[in-house]
C-alpha cells in the first residue's frame, strides 16, 4: 500500500510522517510540501526507506499527476490559524480551495481514498454540546472556518464517485518536528517556558474549547486506514473539551512559576463551545486523552534556563 501526506512538513503532517514511516505495510509514502513555511528541517533524521519527498504546490492544478499508484491521501496541506485568517483572507481562499480542487480531481482520476481534515471551528460559539449532524450548529465565524465548510461541500458533490472521510479536528496540541505555537496549548507552554505571563482574555478563562492531541489524531488516521473506513461521512475528532483555566492548571503542574495576565483585548480565537465525539466512537475508535502528557512533553522540550 502506498500513502501520500500533503503538507508533510507542517505540525500535523510531520508528526504522522514520523509514525507512518515505521509501519511496514506502507511500501511508499509520498511526502508533499511546497516548503513556503521553510520547514524542511521537519524531515531531518526521519528514518524510513519508504519515504519519497516531493516539493509540490498542491494548489496548482495537475501538480500531483506524476505521482502514481497511491491508494490513500491524508490531506494536511492548507493555510491554518482561524484568528489569523482575517488578515490573509483572499490568500487563504485561493490557496486552500485550490488545494481541495486539485486533491479531489487527483483522487477521482486515480480512485484514491481520502482523509480530509476539517475543523471544529466550523461550529463557532455554541451554548449546547455540539454534534456533527445537526446543521443548526454550523456557524463559522472566521474565513478559515468558512473555507472548511466549502471544502466539505465540495466533497459531498463528488460523493458518488469518491471515497473519503472528513474529520473535524479540535485545536491541535503536542510536540512534532514541524510544530507551531499559535494555538492555545502550545502558545501557553511557550509563554511560561520563556518566563512570560500567559495573556488570557478576561471572559475566556472559563470558556470551553475542544482540544486534540497529535497522538490521538495519528491513532485515528491509522484506525480508519486499517479498517478501510471511507464512508463519505464527517466526524468530530478531539481528545477532550477543556476551559482555558483547566489547561493552565495542567501547565502549572509542570511549570510551577506559571503566571497569567488578564487582558481586555482578544489575543486569540476565544469562541466557547463543547464538542461531542460519540459518532466516531461508534465506529470502534477509542479516543484517549493525551493532552496532559502533551503539555508535559512540550514544557520539557522548551526547558530553557532563565538568566
Amino acid at each position: 500500500m502506498n500513502l501520500m501526506i500533503t503538507g508533510a512538513c507542517g505540525h500535523i503532517g510531520s508528526y504522522i510522517t514520523l509514525h507512518f514511516s515505521k509501519i511496514k505495510k506502507f511500501k511508499k509514502i509520498y511526502l508533499v510540501d511546497n516548503l513556503r513555511s521553510s520547514k524542511i528541517n521537519s524531515l531531518l533524521n526521519i528514518k524510513g526507506n519508504n519515504l519519497i519527498f516531493k516539493n509540490i504546490d498542491v494548489s496548482q492544478m495537475g501538480s500531483l499527476n506524476n505521482i502514481k499508484n497511491v491508494q490513500i491521501v491524508i490531506h494536511c496541506a492548507s493555510l491554518t490559524n482561524a484568528e489569523g485568517s482575517f488578515k490573509i483572507k483572499n490568500l487563504m481562499y485561493r490557496n486552500n480551495i485550490g488545494c481541495m480542487k486539485n486533491i479531489i480531481k487527483y483522487c477521482l482520476k486515480n480512485k484514491i481514498n481520502l482523509i480530509h481534515l476539517s475543523s471544529t471551528s466550523v461550529y463557532g460559539s455554541q451554548e449546547k454540546i455540539v454534534t456533527e449532524d445537526n446543521k443548526k450548529f454550523i456557524n463559522p465565524q472566521s474565513p478559515y472556518a468558512k473555507i472548511k465548510i466549502i471544502e466539505e461541500n465540495m466533497l459531498k458533490k463528488h460523493s458518488k464517485k469518491l471515497n473519503y472521510i472528513t474529520l473535524r479536528l479540535g485545536t491541535i496540541a503536542g510536540v512534532s518536528p514541524g510544530m507551531r505555537f499559535h494555538t492555545a496549548v502550545n502558545k501557553f507552554c511557550f509563554n511560561t517556558s520563556m518566563g512570560e505571563k500567559i495573556n488570557v482574555y478576561k471572559t475566556a478563562y472559563n470558556q470551553f474549547r475542544p482540544y486534540l492531541s497529535l497522538k490521538t489524531a495519528f491513532q485515528c488516521f491509522r484506525f480508519l486506514i486499517d479498517r478501510k473506513i471511507f464512508n463519505n461521512n464527517h466526524y468530530n475528532l478531539l481528545s477532550k473539551n477543556y476551559t482555558v483555566k483547566q489547561i493552565i492548571d495542567i501547565i502549572k503542574k509542570y511549570q510551577k512559576k506559571t503566571r497569567i495576565k488578564f487582558v481586555d483585548n482578544r489575543i486569540m480565537n476565544q469562541l466557547s463551545y463543547k464538542v461531542e465525539n460519540k459518532k466516531l466512537s461508534k465506529l470502534g475508535f477509542n479516543m484517549k486523552n493525551y493532552i496532559p502528557q502533551d503539555i508535559k512533553e512540550t514544557i520539557k522540550s522548551l526547558n530553557f534556563k532563565k538568566r
